[in-house]
C-alpha cells in the first residue's frame, strides 16, 4: 500500500530554510536551553542539527557546522554555557533517544 506524501516535503524550500535560520537563531539566543535538556525532551540539540546540516550536504567539517549553529567555536560556546549534567539529565536524555526512529 504506497504511503501519501508528506505535506512537508510540499513545503517551498525558501520556507523551510527561513523556519530553520528562525529555530537556530532563537536557539541561539536562548542559552538557557541546555542541549542535555533538549535531548531529553525532544532527542535532539544543538549538535544534532548540526549533524543534520551536514548530512543535508553542508560540506564544512564537524566543527565547523557546530560553529554555524551555536554561533561561535563549540570550545568556547561549551566554556561559556553549558552547565554540567544531572544524573536524572542523563537519564531523561536516554530514555528520549530511545524513542527517536531507528533506535
Amino acid at each position: 500500500m504506497p504511503q501519501s506524501p508528506d505535506p512537508l516535503d510540499q513545503l517551498p524550500d525558501d520556507v523551510a530554510a527561513a523556519a530553520f535560520r528562525r529555530l537556530v537563531r532563537h536557539l541561539r539566543h536562548r542559552h538557557d536551553a541546555q542541549n542535555i535538556d533538549l535531548m531529553g525532551l525532544a532527542g535532539f540539540c544543538r549538535n544534532c542539527l548540526a549533524d543534520w546540516i551536514r548530512d543535508g550536504g553542508y560540506e564544512g567539517d564537524k566543527a565547523a557546522a557546530r560553529e554555524l549553529i551555536h554561533g561561535l567555536p563549540m570550545d568556547e560556546w561549551k566554556e561559556r554555557f553549558q552547565t554540567e549534567a544531572t544524573p536524572e539529565q542523563l537519564a531523561r536524555m536516554d530514555a528520549s533517544l530511545a524513542r527517536n526512529p531507528g533506535t
